[in-house]
């Protein structure tokens, strides 16, 4: 799949101004970073560049200016953090755009690195204003996009300039793009896909497009509870849309006529209330009391999923299956994560995973590093889930 979009193999960088657009949108507290997760998914890409005398020109967004200049949010303390990792000296200019970022271009010898200010300074940058494009495309000779997690959204810096310049994907963003393919877009079957989460409401489009492309669809978190529902189980004060239940019955029927199956609970661990180390049981579905709320799913339903897990050959996973972030309530997610872990390290499971909250999850159990791919993208990784062109990647594919 990776042929569909040109890569830096396909590009010739020295000695050209190459616009690198990377995601810095990274948290900081009195002007220092405090988690390069994001840094470091570009540092190859960066280095690539530089080491083959290419200018490196980083563009990037960060927090929410609402097209404004406002210092709050301006990327200056960022380019300490990305010297630091990349281990080069990174530039700072003042802009993004006109005679102060051009000036600082002119500058540059091969093999330096500038990153420019927060390209959400200006209005155009949203509203992928042609202007605005035009502006960023004078600053480069190729443009090459690493920010799969800004992928989704069509802004001049995303996708706007990628018609103007020659443009490829970056290494971060080819690895995410062909992990995708691994796991949806020409996966090894039987696949299965976790669909976790609050809110069946939020990921109608997500289960729609996977009951056409997986074996398994493993519901997990409170969506499960309005499944549960809809076939007429109660389930006490658990979490649940209750007026999703007609939808969540022409899901079940959607996979039952398709060759989908459908896997939910058939136990739960409830409690009276979510907190820390409350007194919690558990219980068969359906026999949850009414004071009672189901906030992970009972072992009877882990042993189910993990033979489900030993039977596939490729698995997609976004959102937890309990309250993760209360114990006990994480002990479903980290037992089912441990052993997808243990069979993608064995070779028998393509595993990818995505979505904060699990990414969140994956990291507490210490399991992260044994997946295939764990996608930092959150939005963008939920919306090609969903099935859905995402700009930002449509704009790099080789014409």
């Amino acid at each position: 799949m990776t042929k569909a979009f040109r890569t830096l193999d396909d590009a010739n960088v020295s000695g050209k101004r190459v616009l690198l657009r990377v995601d810095l949108n990274v948290p900081t507290e009195n002007g220092r970073v405090t988690d390069t997760t994001r840094i470091e998914r570009v540092k190859g890409t960066i280095e690539e560049i530089a080491g083959k005398g290419g200018k490196v020109i980083l563009l990037a967004h960060f927090g929410r200016p609402k097209g404004t200049r406002n210092d709050e949010y301006s990327l200056k303390p960022v380019a300490a953090a990305v010297s630091e990792i990349v281990k080069r000296p990174v530039a700072f200019a003042d802009d993004c755009v006109g005679k102060v970022a051009a000036d600082a271009i002119a500058k540059m010898k091969n093999g330096d690195i500038l990153l420019l200010e927060n390209t959400r300074f200006y209005k155009g940058e949203e509203k992928n204003d042609p202007a605005q494009v035009e502006e960023f495309a004078k600053l480069g000779d190729i443009y090459v996009n690493d920010a799969f997690s800004a992928a989704h959204r069509a802004h001049a810096s995303t996708e706007g300039v990628a018609h103007k310049l020659p443009s490829y994907a970056g290494r971060a963003m080819q690895a995410e793009l062909e992990a995708l393919d691994v796991a949806l877009g020409n996966p090894q079957h039987p696949v299965a896909a976790i669909v976790g989460g609050a809110k069946v409401s939020t990921k109608l489009d997500l289960l729609g497009n996977l009951i056409n492309r997986v074996d398994y669809l493993i519901i997990g978190g409170g969506m499960a509870n309005t499944f549960l529902f809809a076939e007429g189980k109660g389930v006490g004060k658990s979490l649940c849309e209750k007026d999703m239940a007609d939808t969540a019955r022409k899901i079940l029927d959607a996979a039952g006529n398709g060759n989908c199956r459908i896997v939910l609970p058939v136990d739960g661990v409830v409690a009276k209330e979510l907190k820390a180390h409350v007194h919690a049981r558990v219980v068969d579905v359906g026999h949850v009391a009414d004071d009672e709320m189901i906030l992970d799913i009972g072992p009877k339903s882990v042993v189910a999923v993990e033979e489900i897990l030993r039977q596939i050959k490729t698995l997609v996973w976004n959102g937890p299956f309990g309250a993760f972030e209360t114990p006990p309530f994480e002990a479903a997610t980290f037992a089912i994560a441990k052993t997808v872990g243990f069979l993608t390290r064995d070779g028998k499971l393509k595993s990818v995973a995505g979505g904060g909250d699990t990414v969140a999850a994956l990291n507490e159990a210490s399991v992260a590093g044994e997946f295939t791919y764990v996608s930092a993208a959150g939005g963008a990784f939920l919306e090609w889930m969903e099935g859905k062109a995402l700009p930002g990647v449509e704009a790099l594919r080789a014409k």
